[in-house]
């Protein structure tokens, strides 16, 4: 009997420590037996009044946008809540969404505000996220190469593995009978950009048309979709295909590394007329990005806009893309910021609802996102000087609860990144709370429980 009281008043203390660390590492779901994990992140529990600029948004505009999401999500597969339970618990709100009849934006509103939980989300160092902007490029094209048209679009190629790897020519992976085995498969890494521009994929009936500029191809992959205007004035809709598996690298670092381009005037803009004025350095810049982005033709309207990775059209203005390895797409954002959106200047204000609904190779992290703008060179130039702070609102479903304690609960004062630092000015000081021996006082404190916590 007194092993199992020591047993529970660990299972206490362990449970009143991860409710107190809450806005520190992870979130707790009441009802089920996983957790949603947010490394490194600090989560804050905000009310609906709180937010700036929340009363005036468009809800209704949201909410359609939201709706969209919610197609896509009613017609996937039931997920497992406990493995999923984000996606299981927007699934719930959608199925309300479609039952609901609205009519103008303060319904939308109290609807947001009666399925939601407003929670601040932040990384643990700074209170502020960070968002760019993306676009679709509209370019001049041809189905055929041509001395004018000669840089090619490539579709994905069937010997790229998911893993970013190809299997090797002649190479065979039969197996006969239960165990054995003939031509024992060989793998390789997929080629980088710099091999598959000198022509590693020329002659393999890839290309899906030909651009004029080598500039334009590379700005395109960036922004993962294009509309490419025809000599007979058709458009040809690409979209995003695939990946060759190797790390995306952002270019404009390398210029301002090298002092070429300061950072305050860091655009896309700022890249592409290097490039033009610089053709042969501008060959090594690009290579430097070694990822390469495969497409596809895809069969839309010239009033349609580009398909996200959620596989639904994005909405100029409303759609975001985040990090697919920490949420869920149709997961709302209220996004905070001042933003150069109405000049080059960051004065207009931003505060409006978002709904994630793409990703991309440079979005990692819980509070980053990139707002999509829409198609043509307006968009592209307001995308291209995004590079901006912001402070994001996660909406949790209600079947979801991310709190516990009350919103205005007092925040941890010691951080996780300030142990280091405690523990290095008494090193002879070995305190019980960090001994592996006694995991029941690394519970008692929480700050020590979040700094176990990041690791994950």
């Amino acid at each position: 009997m007194a092993g199992r009281r020591r047993c529970w008043h660990r299972v206490t203390l362990l449970a009143g420590a991860a409710l107190f660390s809450l806005v520190l590492s992870s979130v707790a779901l009441a009802g089920e037996t996983s957790l949603i994990k947010f490394p490194n992140s600090r989560l804050e529990p905000v009310a609906w009044t709180s937010l700036e600029g929340w009363a005036d948004d468009d809800h209704l505009a949201a909410f359609n946008t939201f709706m969209v999401s919610c197609k896509a999500i009613l017609q996937g597969v039931e997920p497992v809540r406990a493995a999923r339970p984000v996606y299981g618990a927007l699934r719930e709100v959608c199925k309300r969404a479609s039952a609901a009849k609205l009519s103008d934006a303060k319904e939308a509103r109290e609807f947001f505000e009666q399925n939601f939980r407003p929670v601040r989300i932040s990384p643990l160092a700074d209170p502020n996220g960070f968002v760019t902007g993306y676009y679709e490029p509209v370019v001049d094209g041809s189905l055929q190469p041509t001395e004018e048209f000669a840089e090619p679009m490539y579709r994905r190629p069937d010997n790229l593995l998911s893993n970013g790897r190809m299997m090797l020519p002649g190479s065979t992976a039969i197996i006969r009978g239960r165990y054995k085995r003939i031509n024992r498969a060989r793998y390789a890494r997929f080629y980088d950009r710099d091999a598959i521009e000198k022509g590693a994929l020329a002659g393999r009936n890839l290309e899906i048309c030909y651009l004029k500029d080598p500039i334009d191809a590379f700005f395109i992959q960036i922004q993962g979709s294009a509309r490419v205007r025809l000599s007979d004035g058709k458009m040809l809709r690409l979209s995003y295909a695939g990946q060759n598996g190797h790390p995306y690298a952002a270019v404009g670092r390398f210029l301002i590394e090298r002092q070429i381009v300061p950072k305050e005037e860091m655009s896309m803009d700022r890249i592409r007329q290097w490039m033009t004025a610089n053709p042969v350095e501008a060959v090594k810049l690009r290579n430097l990005n070694r990822s390469y982005v495969f497409f596809r033709e895809t069969p839309l309207a010239n009033n349609e806009e580009a398909i996200g990775a959620q596989g639904v059209s994005l909405t100029p203005g409303r759609s975001i893309a985040v990090d697919r390895n920490q949420h869920v797409y149709g997961t709302p954002f209220f996004i905070q910021a001042e933003l150069p959106i109405e000049s080059e200047q960051p004065t207009t204000k931003f505060r409006r609802l978002m709904v994630a609904q793409d990703t991309g190779g440079a979005i990692v992290g819980v509070a980053r996102a990139d707002i999509y703008f829409g198609a043509g060179d307006e968009a592209g130039r307001i995308s291209g000087r995004l590079k901006n702070p912001a402070r994001f609102v996660m909406l949790f479903p209600n079947e979801i609860d991310p709190v516990v304690a009350s919103a205005d609960a007092p925040l941890p004062t010691p951080r996780p990144a300030d142990v280091p630092a405690a523990t290095a000015v008494q090193p002879e000081a070995k305190p019980a709370a960090v001994a592996p021996a006694k995991p029941v006082f690394v519970a008692r404190k929480p700050v020590y429980r979040a700094a176990y916590r990041r690791r994950y």
